[in-house]
């Protein structure tokens, strides 16, 4: 029987938040069991039909859960409980389309996700907000089912597929039920880690409808610095429907600077602080997330 080298795992693996070693072992060729040439190229040529073959929108950028997803997902028979805690010192003044500003509001996410398989994944979402003059309020829920491509098709990348539906609150967004589809594009090296998210969404309800789909890119790098902290640099970005892309001064493109604090093998802390790099949308956001896995 033909024998590979296993590829190297992602230093983060499936049963570790942080980076670990790795070695090697033998598994069946890829070749003898899934063609995994013809796979590969099949593959790869369905993600970017399904990224860029649709034109019609999330209709602005994801403020509620600011995060570039990576390649794992969470392993079978497992939950994972994340909690995302996003404030706006600088957020915007007025609208136009009849939702609250976001200038001194606070959010709270809380995100529920169950490893169903080795490689697919489901989630649940509880979306709260605290604004000024407006108190706590629940302000709409998600599900997010994601798979992951498997690394024994030796693809030269990671590969998967994140899908959200959301139901927010009409006075906190210009619709009141969205869809969401989220690539997650992803490549490992010895000390460190590029996430790429070319994000595209749309409003499934009313008037909004009409934008079709938006374009909002996310990307973070990751450097491993010890085997309990990450220092990274993450981007979002909206470009505004696909169709018909917004001026370039009313795009938005946010760049934050992130530590993740690895406190054990299920604990893990991510705080960062975004900059706008244009005068549209929230100038200062901060932004931390904990994730405990169970």
């Amino acid at each position: 029987m033909k024998t590979y080298p296993v590829v190297p795992r992602s230093l983060f693996s499936s049963s570790n938040l942080y980076p670990v070693a790795t070695s090697k072992s033998t598994v069946r060729a890829p070749e003898a069991v899934l063609g995994a040439r013809r796979f590969r190229q099949i593959a790869l040529l369905g993600i970017m039909v399904f990224i860029f073959g649709e034109a019609g929108s999330l209709h602005a950028q994801d403020i509620f859960e600011i995060q570039v997803y990576e390649y794992l997902t969470v392993p079978k028979g497992k939950w994972n409980l994340e909690t995302h805690l996003v404030g706006f010192p600088r957020g915007t003044k007025s609208t136009d389309d009849g939702t609250f500003p976001t200038d001194h509001r606070f959010h709270l996410t809380f995100e529920l996700t169950r490893g169903l398989t080795d490689h697919i994944e489901l989630a649940g979402y509880l979306v709260n907000a605290v604004r000024p003059g407006g108190g706590f309020e629940v302000v709409g829920w998600r599900v997010r089912p994601r798979f992951r491509l498997p690394k024994s098709l030796n693809l030269p990348v990671d590969i998967s597929l994140s899908t959200e539906f959301g139901f927010p609150s009409r006075k906190y967004e210009d619709t009141t039920a969205t869809l969401e589809i989220r690539p997650i594009i992803e490549k490992t090296f010895e000390n460190c880690r590029l996430t790429f998210n070319p994000v595209v969404g749309r409003a499934l309800r009313g008037e909004a409808t009409e934008d079709g789909f938006d374009f909002s890119p996310g990307a973070k790098f990751a450097y491993f610095l010890h085997k309990h902290a990450n220092v990274g640099l993450e981007y979002y970005g909206n470009t505004g429907p696909i169709r018909d892309p917004d001026p370039a001064a009313e795009q938005k493109h946010i760049f934050f600077p992130t530590v993740d604090f690895l406190i054990n093998p299920d604990t893990i802390i991510n705080v960062g602080v975004g900059f706008a790099a244009t005068g549209a949308g929230e100038q200062l956001i901060l932004k931390t997330r904990v994730g405990f896995r169970f």
